[in-house]
């Protein structure tokens, strides 16, 4: 098994060494991110990890959460209600930045049908790869993590508006080994976070 990853089995180790005490069980929203609830790791090891719900305004909010109005799926007019969010125990995995805990990903369920909610992004890849499979072809795919750093705090951030935040770095420092020295407390606990939670880098 992969540098990080865990099986069931794993788990229920680590709670019994005291290692672990907490599970994340958490869907990919429409931005990207990762969004859901947090477990004791004995209740999620115990039941959790067969199935748990989520309200489905997950898939039909902004940026900052907000209820989009429109949506066929969701809406203040038809309701909210709840779909399943069915964990992918092959996603399970340390979370070493978060001390004690796990990560594992959902796939996000019709609540009556138990079939994977269209408009959700994991199911739109599992589309897409069952048709690559079908052609006899594989997807493969890597990230490249670009971003800023700021020196301002999130709620100093939120007070500015998030305009004219004061910038770690004054110029471009793509490749710059100078500047990344500076900034090397957040690229090291990227890379080795990474590489603990079983993610290639």
């Amino acid at each position: 098994m992969a540098n990080g990853m865990l099986s069931l089995g794993d788990l229920k180790r680590e709670i019994a060494a005291g290692t672990i005490d907490t599970v994340v069980a958490a869907m990919v929203d429409m931005q990207g991110r990762l969004i859901g609830k947090r477990f004791h790791a004995q209740f999620f090891a115990d039941s959790g990890h067969e199935e748990t719900h989520g309200c489905n305004y997950l898939l039909g909010v902004d940026i900052e959460m907000e209820p989009v109005p429109g949506y066929k799926a969701t809406s203040w007019e038809k309701g909210y209600g709840d779909f399943v969010l069915k964990p992918d125990m092959a996603t399970l995995r340390r979370t070493p930045w978060l001390p004690g805990t796990a990560l594992v990903i959902c796939d996000v369920l019709d609540h009556h049908t138990h079939e994977d909610v269209p408009h959700s992004p994991r199911a739109m890849l599992k589309k897409q790869l069952k048709r690559l499979e079908a052609m006899k072809l594989k997807a493969y795919m890597a990230s490249e993590l670009e971003f800023f750093l700021f020196d301002d705090s999130y709620e100093i951030a939120n007070q500015k508006g998030y305009r004219n935040l004061k910038t770690s770095g004054h110029y471009i420092e793509d490749y710059h080994i100078l500047q990344t020295t500076k900034d090397e407390s957040v690229m090291r606990a990227i890379r080795n976070g990474l590489h603990s939670a079983g993610i290639p880098v």
